[in-house]
């Protein structure tokens, strides 16, 4: 891929931005609107974008790729959540569930996917939409556990209906039920599915755009765990990831969006679970803000060295 393509690709997705930042300083989209849309983005939009990206001419290597995405998925998790335990030793307390939190649940759904639409088009969203699917499990198993200690056998059970029931989890197994019996969807339907997934891009970034202008940062300027957490979560996991992702296997689609998809910034999740559980919140969501601002260089720079 051109790395012109990529540099257009990265000022299309920062254009959408700044809408979000200028939505948000002239108040047009406020706090409980935004909400409102990372609901419609995640309960509906994603989804769509998900289904649609399985309504595909497939052949034998993408069925095959898609299972070996299953498995480098899983192994992609075992290295962040060990990588990132052993990076932030040196740090304590709430900070240090914070940032492992960031490492471990990267922005698969609001950045990643349109990344991965940009450059690869529906086939990189089927492989993107496997490896959120560990991160739908994760986050409401491991991730609890990270911000309550632990979770009872009754919360477990609530948790696990939950990750059954979510709309990404639900289109997933919709999209492979579609791919292994080649159904075919066509007309009013399947424009009306790609449609609806098209604002998948926009939104997530408008969204991002209204986050980062809520930023307040400055008493953090001082704090070295935020340089250090996102040195490790944007630079040294990545590279980490890119060379055990390389020794498993060559370059390949498959490879390129596990690399892709754990060099994504800190989940909004990050800022969402630290408010309901009262710890460390407005470090959260400077975590989440800075590392979403800085990955626009460094995703641009991992892109030309990948792609």
């Amino acid at each position: 891929m051109e790395f012109s393509v990529i540099i257009e690709s990265v000022i299309s997705l920062f254009i959408m931005i700044l809408v979000g930042v200028y939505g948000s300083k002239k108040k047009i989209i406020t706090v409980k609107i935004n909400k409102g849309l990372i609901d419609i983005l995640i309960q509906i939009a994603l989804p769509f974008m998900i289904l649609s990206s399985f309504i595909y001419t497939y052949d034998h290597t993408i069925k095959s790729n898609v299972v070996r995405m299953f498995n480098y998925s899983i192994v992609a998790y075992i290295v962040m959540i060990t990588v990132s335990y052993l990076l932030l030793l040196p740090i304590k307390n709430n900070k240090k569930t914070i940032l492992h939190f960031a490492n471990v649940f990267t922005n698969t759904g609001y950045i990643g996917f349109p990344i991965l639409n940009s450059i690869y088009g529906a086939e990189g969203v089927i492989y993107g939409s496997i490896f959120n699917m560990f991160f739908v499990i994760l986050l409401w198993t491991y991730g609890l556990i990270l911000f309550k200690g632990k979770l009872e056998k009754k919360e477990l059970l609530a948790e696990l209906k939950k990750i059954l029931l979510n709309p990404s989890i639900i289109a997933v197994c919709i999209g492979i039920i579609i791919m292994i019996f080649n159904i075919e969807i066509s007309g009013a339907l399947l424009s009306s599915i790609k449609s609806i997934g098209n604002i998948t891009a926009p939104l997530s970034m408008i969204i991002i755009g209204v986050i980062l202008s809520n930023i307040k940062a400055k008493q953090y300027l001082k704090d070295w765990t935020i340089y250090y957490g996102s040195t490790a979560k944007l630079i040294i996991i990545p590279a980490i990831m890119y060379v055990i992702s390389l020794s498993i296997a060559g370059p390949s689609k498959v490879i390129n969006t596990v690399i892709i998809m754990s060099a994504m910034p800190a989940s909004a999740m990050t800022a969402i679970l630290a408010e309901s559980f009262d710890k460390e919140k407005e470090y959260a969501a400077v975590v989440v803000s800075i590392t979403t601002l800085l990955s626009l260089i460094t995703i641009t720079v991992l892109l030309k060295l990948i792609l």
